[in-house]
Order: C-alpha cells, then structure tokens, then sequence
C-alpha cells in the first residue's frame, strides 16, 4: 500500500489561487495520505503587531519564549484549522494535530550551541507515533500536521515542518510505500536565470549550487531533508516537480 506524505510552506499557504489548487489535487489523491504544512506570513505579522522580534537562521525561525506562543497561536491554532475546514468543505475528513495531540510526534529542545534557537524542537528516531497516526487514517480521516511539537515534559517546542515530514516518511517505511513531496509556490528547483525546472537533481549537484549561492535560505532544509529521507529508504522525494535522488 502507499501512503503520499506532502508539505506545503507559507509561500503556498499565503496565496489563495495556490493554496487552493494544490487543495483540489491533493483531494483528488485516493491513496493514503498525510499533510503536513509550516507557517507563513501571518505569524511574523502578529510578531509584528505585538513588537516580537523576528529572527531567522539558514530559513530556521529563533523562537524565544514570545514567539513560541506566537507560533503555537498561529501554526497548530489558525493556520491548522483553517486547512482542515477547507479540506472539509472538498469532502475530505482532516483532523488538525500537533505533535503533543495522542504525543504523536515527541521532540526535544534543540542543545543551545553552537547557536541557541530557542524553544525549537529536534527529532530523534524515535519520536514518530505511528499506531496513533496510522489509526486515525484506517478510520477514513486526514492528518495535517503542524509544526508545533512538545518534548516528554510537555514543552511546546517549534519543529521546522520539512523535517517532520521527513520523519513521518521515514516512520511510516516500514508499512508503505512512501512517497514525500514538498509544495510550493516554483515549479522545482530551478539552476539561476531559468524558471525551468531541474528534472533531477544529485547530492552532489545540491553541494555544487550551495557553494555558488545558488541554494539559500529555506531551500537548504528542504533537500537536507529530502536526502536524509532518501538515505534512509524512501522510495521518492520531490520538490515540486524536482525529483531528488542520491
């Protein structure tokens, strides 16, 4: 059996006409299926309104104690639910989760050096519940991930949203056969001055592109996690029409 595990970003939830085409084909999947997404505009608007901070690593969001609640209003609260309605309204039973709902993804706060993130979370091995999730998908409902997961003593911890669609992947290999895809608003990845994307693209052609430039910000998470997956035995990875491979 195969289970379709796809990630979108703020640059797919901040746009309407995106977001809804990408709805309307992820409905259209009847394989098993798990959505997980990230943020998005709204939560450094907020920040903005209350006088947070905002502060950013190689595409990874610094959460102090301020933010997080930010994060947590926002990820698991408005952005969350706002999905699992509109999946609703196409005939798709989603149930909105955090990692602390059934403890289904457990983390642990991030260690502080070589840079302190903050209230971020890392996934261990063993942090994926896979009987809960699997569950809930034999009883004909959608999971959507947040990015808000808690460690064992019930910290909320933000989690980047490419990685724990990396680690579902990777939980769920054992029953599925599993494919991950990244959305967004590109078509792939695409090499500078072309807005065609690369059909492939190698470890090796992702370690050329990050020493020109060519490969910033949240795209580097995307395709480290891409090829952890891959490494570990997923069977495809995409990044919108870019097939990542080893």
């Amino acid at each position: 059996m195969r289970l379709q595990i796809f990630k979108i970003g703020g640059n797919v939830i901040d746009s309407p006409v995106v977001l809804n085409a990408f709805l309307d084909t992820f409905c259209s999947c009847r394989e098993r299926k798990i959505l997980v997404h990230g943020g998005g505009k709204l939560a450094g608007e907020l920040a903005g309104e209350l006088g947070v901070p905002v502060h950013m690593h190689q595409g990874r969001r610094i959460t102090d104690a301020p933010t997080l609640r930010i994060a947590v209003m926002v990820y698991a609260g408005w952005i969350n639910k706002s999905l699992v309605a509109a999946l609703s309204a196409r005939g798709c039973r989603a149930v909105g989760l955090s990692g602390a709902d059934g403890c289904s993804v457990i983390t642990r706060k991030r260690d502080p050096e070589p840079l302190d993130f903050g209230f971020v979370g890392d996934i261990t091995q063993s942090s994926v519940d896979v009987l809960f999730t699997e569950r809930l998908m034999e009883d004909g409902l959608v999971p959507v991930f947040s990015p808000i997961t808690c460690d064992p003593s019930g910290q909320l911890l933000n989690t980047n949203a490419d990685t724990i669609a990396s680690a579902l992947s990777m939980a769920f290999k054992t029953k599925y056969a599993v494919s991950l895809r990244y959305v967004f608003d590109k078509e792939g990845v695409c090499c500078p001055g072309s807005d065609e994307p690369l059909p492939l693209l190698s470890r090796a052609q992702y370690e050329k592109l990050c020493g020109e430039g060519v490969v910033t910000g949240g795209m580097i998470p995307k395709i480290e996690n891409a090829l952890k997956a891959l490494s570990m035995g997923i069977e495809e990875v995409y990044i919108g029409k870019t097939c990542i491979q080893l």
